[in-house]
């Protein structure tokens, strides 16, 4: 049976070997165990913090089957099948379904612009394809698209499997339009790190979250907090210790700061996959006094050199 998803979704980050031509498996699992046991409510392989782009169609089936197979349903698995290509997609989503994951999660193709008609025969063939449901990414600073909450709504009410948003717009009038116009048809998650709290106070039934790789017991935290409407307990954590850590990693370089945090707080992620870079020493030494701030890491512990 496939369960509803709620909570902080982590967009785990994908650890490389040393020299980035490798997936490395023992990190991975480390890193799915410690998320779990922080108590993030739901893991999302191959995402955009998972670094999909710069990975192989094989690379991130191993990747699904890993996390899968490692997380052996203590928490809902999401991976992300979406592409450029919808063949590349279906084969994706095919594959996912057949390791037993909970929904799928799907970005609009990207680099080359598409139809809104185009858009909707790409999510109705890969919905079409498998047997679970569908979350609609909208990423309108990776796709160049931001299509109209109204067409969004579109998918959920003529495409069976589509069940969930995940808004990246960052726009929080439109997380609110499709809140409040439509939260009772589609469920929303918020994709946005600095509106976390926000949205999540307007009802957002959860978020899917990079910061779930650096501080995932508060990002756990800050849900539970709301769902529970604590929101005063909620909004002191979010101001004085979640806000600045996911302020600095929308700034400075998001998948870089995510693997230096996780790297931080005791995970092995390495670094991103060329072409991009790592975080710079003293960019590290700075998220590193947030992290502190924030409780994710202890003061007296140094910093990692890996």
């Amino acid at each position: 049976m496939v369960r509803p998803l709620r909570g902080i979704l982590s967009a785990l980050a994908t650890p490389f070997s040393a020299d980035g031509s490798k997936i490395d498996e023992g990190a991975l699992r480390e890193l799915v165990d410690g998320t779990i046991a922080a108590g993030i409510h739901g893991l999302i392989p191959c995402g955009s913090t998972g670094e999909f782009p710069v990975l192989s169609i094989e690379e991130r089936k191993r990747i699904t089957q890993i996390v899968a197979d490692q997380a052996r349903g203590r928490v809902p698995v999401v991976p992300h099948t979406g592409s450029c290509s919808t063949a590349d997609a279906i084969d994706l989503s095919r594959h996912a379904e057949s390791l037993g994951a909970d929904a799928l999660m799907v970005v609009q193709p990207y680099y080359e612009s598409i139809s809104l008609d185009e858009l909707f025969g790409y999510f109705k063939d890969v919905s079409n394809a498998v047997h679970i449901p569908l979350m609609v990414y909208n990423n309108p600073a990776g796709t160049g698209m931001n299509p109209p909450a109204d067409f969004l709504i579109k998918l959920c009410r003529e495409i069976e499997n589509v069940r969930y948003i995940k808004d990246s717009s960052g726009d929080i009038s439109n997380v609110q339009e499709l809140l409040f116009k439509y939260g009772n048809e589609v469920t929303i998650f918020n994709g946005w790190d600095t509106i976390a709290y926000p949205v999540l106070a307007l009802g957002s039934k959860g978020a899917v979250w990079g910061a779930g790789n650096v501080a995932p017991r508060q990002c756990a935290e800050l849900f539970n907090l709301v769902h529970a409407g604590k929101l005063d307990e909620a909004r002191s954590l979010w101001v004085e210790k979640l806000w600045p850590v996911n302020q600095f990693l929308v700034t400075e370089g998001y998948t870089a700061s995510v693997k230096a945090g996780a790297n931080l707080i005791g995970f092995h992620v390495g670094n991103p996959r060329p072409p991009y870079r790592p975080l710079l020493p003293d960019k590290v030494d700075e998220l590193r006094r947030l992290l502190i701030t924030a409780g994710a890491i202890e003061e007296h512990l140094p910093p990692r050199c890996d």
